[in-house]
């Protein structure tokens, strides 16, 4: 398998369930990962702050991707 290490990766939906261990899963690959998230800071901080104590980069985006204005 061909390295992640230095790759950046924007993960939707990643504040909570499936799309926060799929976060958790790339940065312990040694991923940059980029936490979108529409409505719930908190845990998207949450899993940032996980990302963070592994050792791993991390920002928290809040954004609609359905929505084209908020992803301009």
């Amino acid at each position: 398998m061909k390295s992640l290490h230095g790759k950046v990766a924007i993960v939707t939906g990643s504040s909570r369930g499936i799309g926060a261990e799929i976060a958790l899963t790339l940065a312990n690959a040694g991923v940059k990962v980029v936490i979108n998230y529409v409505e719930n800071k908190p845990a998207a901080d949450k899993v940032c702050r996980a990302i963070f104590e592994a050792g791993g980069e991390c920002k928290a985006v809040q954004a609609d991707v359905s929505d084209p204005n908020e992803i301009s």
